[in-house]
């Protein structure tokens, strides 16, 4: 059969929680999971990703090295400028030079992107979890006795059934389908979460043991590997 794509409906973005409450403490320091942490900072501290920037103060090739060089700068006392007429908090510049420097093998600079513009909204990949799959004819005609649907001579050669085999109606009528979102979509659309999940967990290695953090200290607190399994 022509099984035509049908368009997928919009699905929103998974959420994660309201946007954030977490505050930097005026005493101490504050245990908060890591994308707590990486959302203060693209909300409350309003930081920004400038790679080149990030590169000219810290002398890093970003993806390369950011471990060292932040234990490096934690030694020395040194941290990146956020840029702009009003200081930044210290613990936001080093969320922004980290993810920044986030390694290719993580998703590098399109990764980082994607981070820090669902961090701002305080939102998640859309990994379909709703998504259903349903095969439903494309069109559909209204009658007196309902809503049918749409049917039409099928002219693809070889698809045709056999006129032995039509019984009385010789026209070979058939109703083309699609499917409302594929297999496919759902699955990269989890890899996509899987890969963002990946990038976080490095981020929550690079803040717990390369970061000098002034006011946080990042947990193993994470979202949810896998959200679209219940149970």
């Amino acid at each position: 059969m022509n099984m035509a794509v049908l368009e997928r409906p919009v699905l929103g973005s998974a959420r994660g929680a309201a946007l954030t409450g977490v505050r930097a403490p005026r005493t101490g320091r504050l245990a908060v999971g890591v994308l707590d942490l990486i959302e203060w900072a693209f909300q409350r501290e309003k930081v920004g990703l400038d790679f080149d920037e990030i590169e000219r103060e810290t002398g890093a090739r970003p993806g390369i090295g950011m471990e060292y060089l932040m234990m490096q700068q934690a030694q020395l006392g040194c941290r990146v400028q956020g840029g702009g007429t009003s200081p930044r908090h210290h613990d936001a510049d080093m969320v922004a030079a980290s993810l920044a420097c986030l390694p290719e093998i993580y998703g590098g600079r399109r990764m980082a992107v994607q981070i820090a513009e669902l961090a701002r909204v305080g939102e998640r990949p859309d990994c379909l979890m709703e998504a259903e799959q349903r095969c439903a004819p494309l069109d559909w005609r209204g009658t007196k006795h309902g809503r049918f649907a749409v049917v039409e001579v099928c002219r693809v050669p070889g698809l045709r059934w056999p006129a032995d085999q039509l019984g009385k109606r010789a026209d070979g009528s058939w109703c083309p389908v699609g499917y409302s979102v594929t297999g496919r979509e759902i699955a990269a659309a989890r890899r996509r979460y899987l890969s963002w999940y990946g990038a976080l967990l490095h981020l929550r290695h690079i803040f717990q043991a390369a970061c000098h953090l002034t006011s946080f200290v990042v947990t193993e607190a994470m979202p949810p590997r896998t959200p679209w399994q219940r149970g």
